[in-house]
C-alpha cells in the first residue's frame, strides 16, 4: 500500500506558509500522497436549521457535517500552489463533479497535471449537500444519472485534440482544451457507499475506489458487488484501486492501527491516508508532530510485516 494524510485544511492556519510547511513535512515524512476534501460553500445551521438531517439523508458520514464556519480552500487552486511546492501525488477525495461543468473541470485538472508533471489523482463523486448545490445552480436530483457521462467526457477532453458531442447537460461540439495533461487519461477515482448502482458505477468506469466507510471489516460485499460489475464490463477486477483511510488516527491505540492497517490490506487497498483531523489538534505543528508519530508506527507495522505496505 502506498501510505499519504488527509490534508487537515479546517484545522490549518489558512495561510501559504502553513500550507507549505505542512506539505513539506508529510513528503519529509516519507509519506506518499496528500488527499483534500472539497467544498465549494458552506451552509449556516442558524438558517437552515434542518441541515444535519439533510446531510444524513444525502449521505455524510460525519455526526457534525462540515459548514459554513468550517475553512475549505477552492480544491483545484490549492492543488494549483501544492504543485509548485510538493513533490506529493496530490488527491482530490472528492471533488463533487455534479455541481460543476465538465468543460471547466476537466480544464482545471488538466492544469493541475501539467503543473505537477502528472501528479494528479482526480477522485470525484456525487455529493450530499444539496443545499450547496442550490447555491451552485446545479441539479440534486440528477446527479447520479449524471455522473457517468462526465466522466466519459472528461477523458475525452483530455485525450481528444477537439471533442465533437457532449450531452444534454455540456454541450461540446468542435470544441478542445490545451494544454492537455501529462496523463492521458488523468486517473478518475469515484467515492461510492452503500448504493449498489454507485458500486457498479466503480466496476464498470473508475480507474479506483474511495470508499465512503471506512471499517474495511465491513466492506467486503461492497467490493464485491465492483469486482462483479467489473467483470461483467470486461474489465479486470484487480486492476481497480482502492483509497483507505485511517480516521481519527492520532487518537488511536497503536494495537488498533494495527489491526486497521492489516485489514486495509487484507482488502486489497492499493492506498491508504492518514487523517489526523477531529482529534483536538489545532495548526500546523499539532497535525505535524501528530505525523511523526504515526509515521513512526506505520514503519514498525510495516517491518512486522515483512514490508508488504
Amino acid at each position: 500500500m502506498r501510505l499519504g494524510v488527509v490534508f487537515p485544511q479546517v484545522e490549518l492556519e489558512p495561510s501559504p506558509d502553513a500550507i507549505r510547511r505542512f506539505a513539506e513535512a508529510v513528503a519529509a515524512l516519507g509519506f506518499d500522497h496528500l488527499l483534500l476534501y472539497d467544498h465549494v460553500l458552506g451552509v449556516d445551521p442558524a438558517v437552515h436549521t434542518s441541515f444535519v438531517d439533510i446531510a444524513h439523508r444525502g449521505g455524510a458520514t460525519s455526526a457534525k457535517p462540515y459548514d459554513v464556519h468550517d475553512p475549505f480552500h477552492e480544491v483545484m487552486v490549492l492543488m494549483g500552489y501544492l504543485a509548485a511546492i510538493s513533490p506529493l501525488e496530490l488527491v482530490t477525495g472528492i471533488l463533487v463533479l455534479t455541481q460543476r461543468g465538465t468543460a471547466l473541470v476537466a480544464k482545471q485538472a488538466a492544469e493541475v497535471d501539467v503543473l505537477s508533471e502528472g501528479r494528479l489523482r482526480l477522485g470525484v463523486g456525487i455529493g450530499w449537500n444539496q443545499i450547496e448545490f442550490r447555491a451552485m445552480g446545479a441539479d440534486f436530483s440528477t446527479r447520479g444519472a449524471r455522473i457517468e457521462a462526465q466522466v466519459g467526457l472528461l477523458r475525452r477532453y483530455w485525450g481528444e485534440g477537439t471533442v465533437l458531442e457532449g450531452t444534454a447537460e455540456d454541450w461540446a461540439e468542435g470544441v478542445g482544451i490545451m494544454p492537455r495533461p501529462v496523463q492521458r487519461p488523468i486517473p478518475v477515482w469515484l467515492g461510492a457507499g452503500g448504493s449498489r448502482r454507485a458500486l457498479e458505477r466503480v466496476g464498470r468506469i473508475a480507474d479506483g475506489w474511495l470508499p465512503v466507510g471506512v471499517d474495511p471489516g465491513s466492506l467486503e460485499e461492497q467490493l464485491a458487488v465492483i469486482q462483479a460489475a467489473a467483470r461483467g464490463a470486461g474489465r479486470a477486477p484487480e486492476a481497480i484501486g482502492i483509497q483507505g483511510r485511517l480516521e481519527e488516527a492520532a487518537n488511536r491505540a497503536p494495537a488498533e492501527l494495527e489491526g486497521e492497517v492489516a485489514a486495509w490490506r487484507a482488502l486489497g487497498a492499493t492506498h491508504l491516508a492518514v487523517n489526523t483531523m477531529r482529534c483536538g489538534l489545532s495548526g500546523v505543528e499539532a497535525h505535524v508532530a501528530a505525523l511523526e508519530r504515526l509515521a513512526a508506527e506505520l514503519e514498525r507495522f510495516d517491518s512486522a510485516s515483512g514490508g508488504r505496505s
